[in-house]
């Protein structure tokens, strides 16, 4: 858990430079005297050169209410307060602000955090985002091209065992289908303007990118519950053991033929992907609903909070994290956290989906019809075969305690 909650860290240090600074350095203040306390050259050749601005010489001058002149001087009716103060403690959500409805999110009328996510969102993003998954593709057709389709070594038997019952089937494929369906639909949404856009233009676009929304925001509670139904229909059948060590050993038999590990009724790679499907979907899940119900579940304000008790930002050098976030400032890391999830997921369901299909002979089959080749059975999961085989017999065996009739 503590090494899941450290890349949690340093995940989003990487994603959000600047969102803590380590305490145990002061910042150099700039001599700021000769502009009267405003921005200074200096500033501004920092700012494009994309290197960090102290701020604090805004977000800290927003005016000073006890020191507001008389009602009947110039100044006297904005309390203290000059224009382009009030604009800085607006656009540093240091205003008291006083609204008749819409709860808190409604009395931020400037976030100064929303280019930062933007700039994100549509930079490394986007393109890290894009390598991960062009990575994964390419990968993919050299691993096929160089060990080629994995067959069954044996004499095929000409029986067949059930691998999959009907439920189980169901599950995997509500599952499965919904969050293609997810995938598809939200590399639409992020990539429509940079990827679509050019080749069919806005006006044929837009409907596309309506009708992915519509899906999207629907096919997401298919997803869930598919996660439910694989969670407790196979977690007893992934918890991780021994036979797992023999698995990782050989790599699974998928680098050198006719090298086949015991395995029961799951391997160590496929705990891996259930695994990770189950934590992961479990996480794009819940940023989702956080998405779907704009400001009413907040998440990263408490999750900092956490992680500030464990000491894991110290450690990373990130200081201590934020732990009052506006509500905006909650949904842009909860856009920016359901995004990064999803780019792991399809890169990896991507992998799943290959062993599924074409990389190996007769695999397509558990999740097909449910019955697969006995020989491919034994040989992928042959502890698994004797249990059934033995349960078979077990059930198929008389009862020697009856008494026979006379």
């Amino acid at each position: 858990m503590k090494r899941f909650a450290l890349a949690v860290v340093v995940l989003l240090a990487f994603l959000t430079p600047g969102l803590a600074q380590d305490q145990t350095q002061e910042p150099q203040q700039a001599d700021r005297s000769a502009t009267g306390g405003a921005q200074t050259l200096e500033d501004i050749m920092k700012r494009q050169r994309g290197e960090k601005v102290d701020n604090d010489f805004r977000s800290n001058a927003t005016g000073d209410p006890d020191s507001a002149a008389g009602i009947s001087s110039q100044l006297g009716t904005l309390g203290g307060v000059s224009d382009p103060e009030l604009w800085r403690a607006l656009r540093f959500g240091s205003a008291d602000i006083k609204v008749s409805s819409g709860g808190k999110e409604a009395t931020v009328l400037m976030q100064d955090g929303g280019m930062r996510w933007l700039e994100i969102r549509n930079g490394p993003l986007k393109i890290y985002g894009a390598y991960l998954l062009a990575g994964t593709l390419a990968f993919l057709v050299l691993f096929y091209l160089l060990r080629g389709k994995i067959r069954i070594d044996g004499d095929k038997t000409g029986r067949t065992i059930t691998r999959f019952k009907a439920v189980e089937r169901f599950g995997h494929w509500l599952l499965a289908g919904s969050f293609i369906l997810l995938a598809v639909t939200g590399l639409i949404v992020l990539f429509g303007r940079i990827a679509i856009i050019p080749l069919i233009g806005k006006d044929a676009y837009a409907p596309v990118a309506l009708a992915s929304k519509w899906v999207h925001n629907n096919v997401s509670w298919a997803f869930m519950l598919g996660l439910v139904m694989v969670f407790v229909m196979w977690v007893v059948h992934n918890i991780p053991n021994k036979t797992d060590l023999k698995w990782i050993a050989v790599g699974g038999g998928l680098l050198k033929k006719g090298v086949h590990p015991p395995a029961k009724k799951f391997n160590f790679g496929q705990k891996m992907i259930f695994w990770g499907v189950i934590v992961l979907g479990a996480s794009i899940s819940a940023s989702g609903i956080s998405l779907l119900f704009p400001f009413e579940f907040p998440m990263f304000a408490a999750t900092f909070e956490a992680l500030n008790n464990l000491g894991l930002p110290q450690l990373v050098g990130l200081g201590t994290l934020p732990t009052e976030l506006a509500p905006h400032e909650e949904m842009q890391y909860a856009q920016l956290w359901h995004t990064i999830i999803a780019f792991v997921m399809i890169a990896m369901i991507l992998a799943h989906i290959y062993i599924g299909s074409v990389g190996m002979e007769g695999a397509y089959d558990a999740m097909g019809s449910g019955e697969v080749e006995l020989q491919w059975a034994r040989e992928h999961h042959g502890l698994w075969v004797k249990e059934v085989e033995q349960a078979e017999q077990k059930t198929q065996a008389p009862d020697k305690s009856a008494v026979p009739a006379e």
